[in-house]
This record gives C-alpha cells, sequence and structure tokens, in this order.
C-alpha cells in the first residue's frame, strides 16, 4: 500500500488534515486556538522569535494532536473489544497531548503577558 507519487502523498496528507477538522472535536478547539494565537500575535506586535516559538507550538500541538486521533483509530481497529492495554494506550497518547497544551499554554503566557502588561501600564 505504498505511495510512490510525491504528490499523491500531499493529497492523502491534505486528505487527514481535512478529515480531522471536520470529524475530531479536540483538533477543532486547538486550530481555534491557534487562529486565536495569531490573531493575538498580530495585535501585539511580536517578535521574530517569539513568532518562531509561537509557530512550532502551534505546529506541535496541531500535529500531536493528529497523531493522538490516529493511535486511537489503530487501537480501534487492533482492538475493536474493551482492553486494558488498548486503554493505556489511549490514555497514554491523550496524556502527551495535555503534557503538550499545557506547556503550550505557558510559553504563550510567558510571551503575551508582559507584552499586555506594558499596554496596561
Amino acid at each position: 500500500m505504498k505511495n510512490n507519487n510525491f504528490i499523491s502523498s500531499f493529497k492523502y496528507a491534505f486528505a487527514g488534515i481535512i478529515h480531522a477538522s471536520k470529524r475530531e472535536r479536540n483538533f477543532r478547539f486547538h486550530l481555534i486556538a491557534a487562529i486565536v494565537v495569531i490573531l493575538t500575535g498580530i495585535f501585539s506586535h511580536l517578535s521574530t522569535i517569539e513568532w518562531i516559538i509561537l509557530i512550532l507550538c502551534i505546529s506541535g500541538m496541531l500535529s500531536l494532536e493528529l497523531v493522538n486521533s490516529a493511535l486511537e483509530r489503530v487501537v480501534d481497529l487492533a482492538s475493536p473489544d474493551i482492553h486494558v492495554l488498548a486503554k493505556l494506550a489511549k490514555d497514554m497518547s491523550a496524556g502527551a497531548v495535555l503534557v503538550f497544551a499545557c506547556a503550550s499554554a505557558i510559553i504563550g503566557i510567558l510571551i503575551f503577558l508582559p507584552k499586555w502588561m506594558e499596554i496596561i501600564n
């Protein structure tokens, strides 16, 4: 089932992103959060390094959410019945998303809070 066509591989990748954006609630949440962060960044006059950090956080978060969703599908396919190892795999994958989301939120606070404090003062 290997795809040797380079262009087709992009089509499949975009199909996966579109599917997730239509069917995965958590992916949509992170996508909306990313849009809010980008708009906030535009109005906060971020430096180049701050944009680089935010882009890494946003892309990492969306990528990890896609991997988590993919892993859930594979686990469901491999273990349609409830199994303790299947549950643990899904829980750990969701935990990885949570860890990255918390780290991204802290990074966002560290970038935006000083800028907002300048505006207030």
